[in-house]
């Protein structure tokens, strides 16, 4: 048995859990959410917590049950508190600002970058260097940063560009004068 597979997902009071038509639905404070099924892995709601299991022994049956189980527990955890990324901007005259369902990003290139913010995603930018990235979804939130950040990832040599709050960049050594 896996693991993590194994544990139960624990679904508070204000959290609604549907399983139906190889869909699940999660409701909660925070917004909805909907994630597609394998035929192969069941959920089982009992009081407070939903347990998965697994319908056989197959590699990929195993590899599953504890997938849905972590993605069910994201999906509860997204619609109650939510999820939030935050990237920092490195450089000199580098900024951001949000405007209206865009985000704007000045980072050395000729144009301003305009990057719309996508439904379920909220955006917020202090002192025109840290962008706040929140949203119920763990999966979207992580793909919207992947994308701001490969605007300007991080170089190696000044460390300039986005990067996580908690990255670390490994700087190199530039090249040394004529001897």
């Amino acid at each position: 048995m896996s693991r993590i597979g194994k544990k139960p997902v624990i679904v508070p009071k204000n959290v609604k859990v549907e399983i139906k038509d190889n869909f699940i639905n999660v409701e909660g404070p925070k917004g909805k959410l909907k994630q597609g099924l394998k035929p192969k892995i069941s959920f089982i709601k009992e009081e407070g917590q939903i347990i998965v299991q697994r319908a056989d022994e197959n590699k990929e049956t195993i590899a599953m049950h504890g997938l849905y189980r972590n993605l069910l527990n994201n999906m509860v955890l997204g619609v109650t508190d939510g999820f939030s990324k935050v990237l920092t901007i490195i450089g000199v005259g580098y900024k951001a600002e949000v405007k209206g369902k865009e985000l704007l990003l000045n980072i050395g290139y000729a144009n301003q970058i305009k990057y719309k913010i996508p439904d379920g995603i909220s955006i917020t930018v202090e002192a025109n260097t840290k962008i706040t990235v929140s949203g119920a979804d763990k999966q979207s939130l992580g793909q919207v940063c992947a994308n701001i950040r490969a605007f300007r990832p991080p170089e190696p040599y000044k460390g300039k560009g986005i990067r996580y709050e908690n990255e670390v960049v490994k700087k190199k050594v530039g090249k040394t004068g004529a001897k």
